[in-house]
């Protein structure tokens, strides 16, 4: 999959890599190098991406205490089934919860037959 940046091309914080093209393979790169972790905020899509190509060590999943009814999902309908193995979960004084997980490899489902 190639996901590509249109119109982020010149951040104004640091230290921030803008990925264009190949992103999942320039992921890869910035793993492999030395130094801070890389994080995503707010992008679903390449969240997906990066799940979908092994690149995603930890999630940190916010559970707010409120029913929309609708909106976006993280995860779509149909993907890359993953394990994933709790590390950490706690809850703030206003009720949100915060739940982090690691991947612990593809899940595999069996079948069953009526």
């Amino acid at each position: 999959m190639k996901l590509t940046v249109t119109t982020f091309l010149s951040p104004e914080w640091g230290p921030t890599t803008v990925l264009t093209g190949d992103v999942p393979a320039a992921v890869a790169d910035l793993k492999r190098q030395p130094g801070r972790e890389l994080q995503v905020h707010g992008s679903g899509g390449l969240v997906r991406t990066l799940h979908e190509h092994d690149l995603v060590d930890e999630y940190r999943l916010l559970v707010f205490p409120v029913v929309v009814g609708e909106g976006r999902r993280l995860f779509p309908d149909r993907g890359v089934a993953t394990g994933l193995a709790l590390v950490d979960s706690r809850t703030t004084g206003s009720g949100v919860a915060i739940h982090v997980y690691r991947p612990t490899g593809r899940s595999e489902f069996g079948r069953v037959e009526l």
